[in-house]
């Protein structure tokens, strides 16, 4: 499959920290990684955020045509897991499965399409262990006199390369692991020892479990293989996990193992990292009880993937009324076909083509979406054309596919209060009050319409309702 003919494709390499025009390993191909979640809870609103940027960059390079094989992994084997387990009394397949299964109700939720594969690490054993082996055999790692096997990190000379960190400038407790039996503080873990009580697996090095770094570059390496294009992740991996990834792969493999590195930037309450730490951590499954998805969505979508993004009600409740007014052009329009590579499409795809800026692109949508309303004004023939583009394109970022009365008149996981059949009969009361002159009845309906969010909406077309 060959790809669109489009300005060319910018990413922003986290390696060389510019934007890089991008060319795949195979031409028209496209493969990537992205570090999915270590499943021993529910996933907030950073997790959100992962989801959807990489969505967006799956989606788009469909769109443009790559045949694109999209690997997101599970973590459900680490140390929080099995503490979770302890504390619940429950075997850690149990919980995991569990909170698997809550991640897939909240991506899908959000519009998020399922990757091509979703590998976990509990499936991968054993390339972990081949891994390793050959690490050691290389003089790459060691066994320690507690069991456990560690890679040398000042035996790789690049290490470094992606988080800029010289190997004499790690320091115990930063970031680093502290660890009497490691060689030099930078070491990290390849293979722990089993402990009393805790899940194990057997290995020549005896009874253990994966460290948590090669998890990732033998799951990737399985489905990938040694190189490919592209690996996500959220920015606080960068380091110490994506440059250790890349140590451990590439003294494996012997080659070079990712082309470009994305980094999504971190969500911020109130200016500081969210994190369960800071007890400022939102659950998503909680937010929507107060919003639809599709806000949450676009509240990710309208700041650049690699800037801060501040999280409040305020935010959201700015996503809530973008979208309204988005689906209100979409309103009393039919889908109908449309010329193809419009100046709208075209300023579109370029700012998506611009390492992924969904904030231009939604831009775009606007200016757009007051075209038609000036089409509705003026009663112009191509309106039709016009909403059909619109909903298309916002397609290409998961947007708008609702039917547009449903989705303003829905009450957005809130209580409204008020049925849709009470507010149609309570409307139907106001018109024939209308009719008859008694304006007060009127506006005694309208005000109590009002006090309940609903917004009624006098036009040439008749009278609509939705909720504010």
């Amino acid at each position: 499959m060959t790809h669109k003919k489009l300005a060319m494709l910018t990413i922003y390499n986290s390696l060389s920290n510019k934007k890089e025009a991008f060319e795949p390993i195979v031409p028209g191909e496209v493969r990537m990684y992205v570090c999915g979640m270590t499943v021993y809870d529910y996933c907030h609103i950073g997790h959100a955020r992962v989801l959807v940027v990489f969505d967006i960059v799956y989606r788009f390079l469909q769109h443009l045509g790559y045949d694109v094989t999209y690997v997101r992994n599970i973590t459900d084997i680490e140390d929080k897991i099995i503490n979770r387990a302890n504390e619940n009394n429950e075997e850690y397949f149990h919980l995991t499965q569990r909170f698997i299964d809550a991640m897939h109700q909240d991506a899908d939720a959000l519009g998020v399409l399922r990757p091509d594969q979703e590998p976990r690490a509990t499936d991968t054993i054993e390339e972990m262990l081949a891994m390793i082996e050959v690490l050691q055999q290389k003089g790459y790692a060691y066994q320690a006199d507690n069991g456990d096997v560690y890679f040398e990190v000042s035996k790789f000379d690049k290490y470094g390369i992606l988080s800029g960190k010289k190997t004499e400038e790690l320091r115990p407790g930063e970031r680093v692991e502290v660890d009497s039996n490691k060689r030099a503080a930078g070491d990290f873990v390849l293979w722990k020892s089993a402990k009393p009580g805790e899940p194990s697996w057997h290995s020549r090095y005896g009874d253990g479990r994966p460290g948590w770094h090669i998890e990732c570059s033998a799951m990737s390496n399985k489905l990938l293989g040694n190189h490919f294009d592209i690996h996500g992740g959220g920015r606080d991996l960068l380091f110490p996990h994506h440059e250790n990834e890349i140590a451990q792969s590439e003294c494996c493999n012997d080659e070079k193992f990712v082309n470009y590195w994305m980094h999504n930037g971190h969500v911020q309450v109130n200016e500081e990292k969210m994190s369960k730490s800071l007890g400022n951590f939102f659950v998503l499954r909680e937010v929507l009880e107060n919003y639809r998805a599709e806000e949450i969505r676009y509240f990710i979508l309208s700041s650049h993937y690699r800037s801060p993004l501040n999280y409040s009600a305020e935010q959201l409740n700015h996503a809530r009324a973008a979208l309204q007014r988005l689906y209100t052009a979409l309103q009393d329009s039919e889908t109908v076909e449309f010329p193809a590579d419009s100046e709208y499409q075209q300023r579109f795809e370029q700012a998506l083509c611009d390492d992924f800026n969904t904030a231009n692109a939604i831009a775009v949508l606007f200016d757009l979406a007051r075209d038609i309303n000036r089409a509705k004004a003026e009663k112009r023939a191509d309106l039709h054309q016009l909403a059909s583009l619109l909903r298309f394109l916002s397609g290409i970022i998961g947007l708008l596919q609702a039917d547009a009365d449903d989705f303003l008149k829905s009450s957005a996981g809130q209580a409204s209060g008020i049925s849709d059949a009470a507010i149609d009969e309570l409307v139907d009361q106001r018109l024939q009050a209308r009719a008859a002159k008694n304006w007060a009845n009127a506006d005694r309906i309208r005000d109590e319409l009002s006090a309940a969010g609903i917004i009624i909406e006098d036009g040439a077309g008749g009278t609509r309702w939705r909720r504010g």
